[in-house]
């Protein structure tokens, strides 16, 4: 790192924005989620695939910190451990893009026809969908009541871990991973994190 201020595992909104120009910014969220709103100047690279991004990202923080973002500050947490893994340091944004939106910080939107909705929000839809859809299946066949159960133990062993598989799954479809019009491709973000 080429800052002399130590940088503490998570800032919040206020701290972040103070310090927007010492840190590059790595949006860790899915391109659909990115284009709704982030962070002046934030690159988005997935968390899915940090690890094909290791190599830019460690040229990026050799010249400076790195700063990641997400919706609520879970992903960028995970992320920050998993670059922590491959021995690049790494700093997350309490409460993410909402916490940074909500204490009046200005966000980015990329030109696009339609939003895509926050991971959480996505999430609670499918599983409130696929539980209501196990109790009305089980009203005629009474093993169906097995899906609201499993759902149920799904968010309950999320709510444990931070660790949300049906988020994981959620964000590799299409409309998830699909950049905005004008944005730049996960290949070009790569590049212009490593020069």
């Amino acid at each position: 790192m080429t800052s002399t201020t130590a940088t503490p595992a998570a800032l919040t909104a206020d701290e972040a924005a103070a310090r927007l120009g010492e840190f590059t910014v790595v949006d860790v969220r899915s391109p659909g989620e990115y284009a709704s709103g982030h962070l002046p100047g934030a690159h988005n690279v997935p968390l899915d695939r940090l690890d094909e991004a290791a190599v830019a990202l460690t040229a990026a923080a050799a010249r400076r910190p790195l700063l990641l973002v997400c919706a609520s500050g879970n992903r960028s947490a995970t992320g920050c451990d998993r670059l922590a893994a491959l021995g690049i340091e790494a700093a997350g944004l309490e409460g993410g893009t909402g916490a940074w939106a909500g204490a009046g910080h200005p966000v980015e939107r990329e030109r696009q026809g339609r939003t895509v909705w926050p991971m959480d929000r996505q999430v609670r839809f499918a599983a409130g969908s696929l539980v209501a859809a196990g109790f009305v299946a089980g009203r005629f066949w009474r093993p169906a009541h097995w899906l609201s159960a499993a759902i149920g133990g799904g968010l309950i062993f999320s709510g444990v871990t931070g660790h949300c598989g049906m988020a994981v799954a959620l964000a590799k479809l299409p409309h998830n991973n699909r950049p905005a019009q004008g944005a730049p491709s996960f290949e070009e973000t790569l590049v212009r994190l490593a020069a």
